[in-house]
């Protein structure tokens, strides 16, 4: 069985956030084998994928290396890629089926767009320890699945250097209270109107560095602060970064980005 390893959210190889993608199964593993897969993998997200009677159509679920999670879109993005380049899929779209609903992904240009749940966000209090946490004080913070802490700059988000034991602790009232994202709309490069980054030590990544579902949250916010659908965002990871472009329609977001194939490996288990 193959498995490959792709860069996603990522303008060129080596960038973006890696996510492993197993060739599809007729019938779903062990979820013991999958978890431990994704725990040899030590990948922030490991895709398995079901086959159905649809050629355009699997089922989808993603395990971290400690825990299997309910929505994952660099990892999505990953298994259209695989399905798309490496297994040829000769299809307008392909629909993945997961603990989050159907998961549409297109090609757009020279990348991806996918069709994602908008997880609006309401401003809420400052949690108790969050600043502590965070090393900063936040202007403002706002939960939707996860906590966002608005700060003052592009350059404060870059420098932030967390207590990741202390982050795990603090939810606040985030509907999945399992991770953080420090965010900026003081960008400091003119390609990008946000810059951002994700913590989830909650789901045993202490931070992450290209996050879809963390952008489900942001794209409404940023929308409605703009005055406009389209946002450019960069999740700053150090060393790597991820590039995301979110357009708001409604009730949902079109997650925009491109991948990259790095490895492709043979599974003898």
């Amino acid at each position: 069985m193959r498995q490959w390893t792709v860069d996603a959210f990522a303008p060129r190889p080596f960038l973006g956030n890696p996510a492993c993608v197993v060739e599809p199964f007729e019938a779903w593993p062990d979820d013991s084998w999958m978890q431990a897969l994704a725990r040899e993998n030590n990948q922030a997200e490991t895709a398995f994928l079901l086959e159905t009677g649809d050629p355009a159509r699997f089922g989808l679920r993603w395990f971290t290396p400690g825990m299997e999670v309910p929505l994952c879109g660099h990892a999505t993005l990953a298994s259209a890629h695989v399905m798309f380049t490496e297994l040829g899929l000769d299809a307008e779209a392909v629909t993945f089926d997961s603990r989050s609903g159907p998961l549409i992904m297109r090609r757009s240009g020279d990348g991806y767009a996918m069709d994602f749940p908008a997880d609006p966000p309401k401003r809420t209090t400052v949690p108790d320890g969050l600043a502590e946490a965070l090393g900063v004080e936040p202007l403002e913070v706002w939960a939707g699945a996860y906590l966002i802490a608005v700060l003052d700059s592009a350059a404060t988000v870059r420098g932030l250097e967390p207590d990741i034991a202390a982050l795990h602790r603090i939810a606040g009232e985030a509907t999945g209270g399992r991770g953080n994202i420090v965010v900026s709309a003081d960008s400091d490069d003119p390609a990008f109107d946000v810059v951002d980054r994700f913590f989830a030590p909650g789901s045993g990544v202490a931070e992450d560095p290209a996050t879809g579902s963390a952008h489900c949250i942001l794209a409404p916010l940023y929308a409605d602060r703009l005055g406009r659908p389209e946002v450019r965002f960069l999740q700053a990871f150090p060393t790597r970064g991820g590039v995301i472009t979110t357009e708001l329609r409604g009730d949902r977001v079109i997650l925009n980005g491109q991948a990259f194939t790095t490895v492709e490996s043979i599974l003898r288990v």
